[in-house]
């Protein structure tokens, strides 16, 4: 809704997702007059929480779902009340009337099923060795995201020789396969490559390489934690945050055009209005800041399909040594072997729909069981989020309805190939008698939350160096920086761009 709001202001924020809402808490808290534009009802862009099956009590992370990037730092620097649960189990994948379990509390349950799963403890050892090395990547490289931009020398020489080698000149398809011999594992360990990236990773251009970068230096540890309340508990602590230090909120606000002088246009109910700030912050994708500014912009793809449910039980596994407890709390793979993950990028690269879609699930719910009303937790229930890979925009844009019904079909059918029973014998039922299921592709993520593309990360993520002394939120307009996903250092659910495009006003 919109209110009265001054003419002018020392900082304009265009778009109310997180990075926005951290970006303003820090500025009003340095004494900054901001005001935050936000298109949409409600602020929290994808970090959001939803009741989405009308009469059903839960409360889905609809769009972004787990949360590791966000620093610890900027939690206490804003006062934050978000709890954030480690799950104890890192990953199932289940292969054959077996699988791989990666068990956080129990080494030796972890050892044993890498055992039945390799036949052997040789993948185990290269396992440790590479998740030591990422660790210490993640040690090292995470207390510079907040810090000005270090460049390319100083990053190799931060990282040590092997790391660099193997995670920022190489392939890491290339890497994956010489340190590991089975073909499971390699699937396990290339994932993190690949989510929410359209990618080869064996290609030289490395675009999977900076994709599991992100994907393992998380807060300096790489954990992938459950944000208790959903996602939008996040957001809605930064948006809390932003307005007890003083900043002004509008929502129902759709920005229509910046100027790079400083002027701000967007309509709200009541018709068009105009802002000036001394700088503005575009929380926006990339392409759209340059739809905004009248100038030219390249256009992302997405490549991911998400398929958000409630279950009435979790479904029985084939393997009898793992409970559905243990399995569903971590990561779920479904047909991510490394072979199944190049066969399905073929295929989606040529046009088509992959025949057994690879995708990973997870329940919220089994972590936080708040998510859910007293009446659903007593009953079994859970929530389930899907996320599929290898699913880019183009293989919807002729027909998204029928495209989005085929991935939809293909991808439950690729989960049943895994599970000892249907998935659909589990859903969920609202009271109007509807399956608790909804999906979400690229071309869904550009219609309703305005990503171009769908692109969950704005754009292609960037190596975390550049040109030392910039905070990597720059654009070619001095009063117009980049607050979002889009930034260098961005993407995922960190607050990172947020916090400096701040350090760039107030440093």
């Amino acid at each position: 809704m919109s209110t009265v709001f001054r003419s002018c202001y020392d900082v304009v924020i265009a778009g109310g997702g997180h990075n926005g809402l951290v970006a303003a808490a820090y500025l009003a808290r340095a004494g900054r007059r901001v005001l935050v534009l936000e298109r949409l009802d409600h602020v929290g862009g994808l970090a959001v929480s939803a009741r989405a099956f009308p009469g059903v009590d839960a409360r889905l992370s609809r769009y972004s779902y787990l949360v590791s990037l966000l620093p610890a730092r900027i939690v206490a620097d804003l006062g934050l009340g978000v709890e954030l649960r480690r799950r104890r189990y890192a990953s199932y994948t289940p292969t054959g009337d077996t699988g791989l379990l990666v068990d956080n509390g129990d080494a030796g349950r972890t050892e044993d099923s890498f055992a039945r799963v390799t036949g052997g403890s040789a993948d185990l050892e290269a396992w440790r060795r590479f998740y030591a090395m990422t660790a210490e990547v993640a040690r090292r490289v995470a207390p510079t995201l907040l810090e000005p931009l270090v460049d390319r020398a100083e990053m190799r020489d931060l990282v040590g020789a092997e790391a660099w080698r193997e995670l920022f000149e190489r392939p890491i398809g290339e890497v994956v396969d010489e340190w590991f011999a089975d073909d499971t594992v390699r699937g396990v360990v290339l994932t993190d490559a690949l989510i929410g990236t359209f990618a080869d990773p064996h290609d030289h251009g490395l675009l999977a390489n900076r994709c599991l970068l992100y994907h393992v230096i998380g807060d300096g540890t790489g954990d992938w934690n459950v944000p208790v309340g959903g996602m939008g508990a996040v957001s809605g602590s930064l948006a809390d945050a932003a307005r007890a230090a003083g900043a002004e909120i509008l929502t129902g606000a759709e920005v229509l055009a910046v100027d790079p002088s400083g002027e701000v246009t967007f309509r709200d109910a009541a018709g068009e209005h105009a802002v000036r700030g001394d700088r503005i912050l575009a929380n926006v994708p990339p392409a759209v800041l340059a739809r905004l500014l009248g100038v030219d912009g390249g256009e992302p793809e997405g490549a991911q399909l998400k398929i958000n449910m409630v279950l009435s039980r979790l479904p029985r596994l084939r393997d009898a040594r793992v409970t559905p407890e243990a399995a569903f709390s971590g990561t779920f793979h479904i047909n991510e072997s490394r072979d199944q993950l190049a066969r399905a990028y073929a295929e989606a690269a040529a046009g088509r729909i992959p025949a057994l879609p690879p995708a990973e699930v997870y329940c919220h719910s089994l972590t936080d069981p708040s998510i859910l009303g007293p009446e659903l937790r007593a009953s079994g229930a859970q929530t389930m989020t899907l996320f599929g890979l290898h699913m880019p925009a183009r293989l919807f844009r002729d027909d998204p309805e029928g495209a989005r019904e085929a991935a939809l079909r293909a991808t439950l059918a690729s989960m049943n190939r895994v599970l000892a029973e249907p998935i659909e014998d589990c859903l969920l039922r609202a009271p109007d008698g509807r399956l608790c299921l909804e999906v979400k592709t690229p071309v869904d993520l550009e219609r309703e939350a305005g990503l171009p593309g769908g692109h969950i990360f704005h754009r292609d993520l960037s190596w975390p160096y550049g040109e030392p002394g910039r905070w990597g939120v720059e654009t070619a307009f001095e009063r117009v920086l980049l607050c979002g996903a889009g930034a260098r250092r961005g993407g995922g659910v960190s607050g990172i761009p947020g916090h400096n495009a701040a350090m760039a006003l107030l440093t």
